[in-house]
C-alpha cells in the first residue's frame, strides 16, 4: 500500500496539549492503525476514515494557552522581506489575521477603526503583524502585489502584512477567524487571544458601543498591569486553510 495516500501532517513549531476532542481522535487513530493487522477489516474503508481523522486532528488543534510561549515563525511580507517573531523579542507584538473580502474585517477597516488602532500602538512601539493565512484560490488570499495594493488603498498602519499561504502559522496559533487577534508580551508570552471587540457582527454601527478587547489589553499591558480579559471567542469569517 502506498504511503502517499495519507496526507502528511503540517510541521508545527510547538506541540500543543490535546483537547478532549483530540484525545478521542487519537484513540480512534490508534484503533484504526491496529485494525490494519486484522484480515477481516476492509482496508480501503479503514484508510479513508484514517485519512479523514488526520485532517480533522489538524484543524482541531486549539490555540496555545494564554501565558504560554508564542510559537516562533518566519514569513515574508508583501515586499518580500522576511519577518520572524523572534526578531521582535523585547517588544509587544500584535498578530491580526486578515481577509480583505470578509465583511467582519471590512467593518473595522471601512470605518478606519483598525487603522487608528494600528497607528495608535505602533506609534507607542508596538509591532503589528497582519497575517493572511488564506490558501491560494480561496477568498481573501493575496499575492504580494495585491497585498501592497490593499495596504496602500486602505491606508493601513501595520508594521508588516505577512503572507502565510500554506497556513502553517495560522494553524500554529489556532486562528480560525478573520479578524483573529493575538497579543504577545516582550518575554514572548501570549497575553491575549480572541476577538477584537465584544460585538460579533459585521455592522460598523456597533463599534462605538462595543468593548475593544485589544485596546484594553494593550493599555493594561503597557501600563504594567495584568490583562483583565485575556481570552475571548473570536468571530468573523473562517480562515480558508490549504487542504492537507
Amino acid at each position: 500500500m502506498s504511503a502517499q495516500v495519507i496526507a502528511p501532517v503540517p510541521q508545527a513549531t510547538v506541540v500543543f496539549p490535546l483537547s478532549f476532542a483530540n484525545m478521542l481522535i487519537a484513540r480512534k487513530l490508534n484503533y484504526l492503525i491496529t485494525s490494519f493487522s486484522n484480515p477481516f477489516m476492509n482496508k480501503k474503508i479503514t484508510l479513508t476514515v484514517f485519512t479523514s481523522l488526520i485532517a480533522t486532528a489538524i484543524f482541531a488543534l486549539e490555540p496555545p494557552p494564554v501565558g504560554s510561549a508564542a510559537p516562533d515563525f518566519s514569513l515574508p511580507d508583501a515586499k518580500g522581506e522576511t519577518h520572524s517573531l523572534s526578531q521582535y523579542k523585547g517588544k509587544y507584538v500584535v498578530l491580526e489575521w486578515f481577509n480583505p473580502e470578509c465583511p467582519f474585517v471590512k467593518k473595522h477597516y471601512g470605518t478606519d477603526n483598525m487603522q487608528k488602532l494600528q497607528k495608535e500602538y505602533t506609534d507607542k512601539g508596538v509591532v503589528w503583524l497582519t497575517i493572511d493565512s488564506n490558501a491560494p484560490g480561496t477568498e481573501g488570499n493575496l499575492t504580494p502585489e495585491q497585498a501592497q495594493k490593499v495596504a496602500t488603498s486602505w491606508k493601513t498602519h501595520e508594521t508588516a502584512l505577512l503572507l502565510d499561504p500554506d497556513g502553517k502559522v495560522g494553524r500554529a496559533y489556532g486562528a480560525k477567524n478573520t479578524p483573529n487577534m493575538v497579543i504577545i508580551n516582550p518575554d514572548g508570552k501570549i497575553v491575549y487571544h480572541g476577538a477584537i471587540d465584544s460585538k460579533a457582527t459585521p455592522n460598523p454601527a456597533d463599534i462605538p458601543s462595543s468593548t475593544n478587547y485589544v485596546k484594553a489589553a494593550l493599555d493594561q499591558s503597557l501600563a504594567g498591569k495584568s490583562v483583565s480579559t485575556p481570552q475571548t471567542k473570536p468571530y468573523g469569517c473562517s480562515v480558508k486553510y490549504k487542504s492537507s
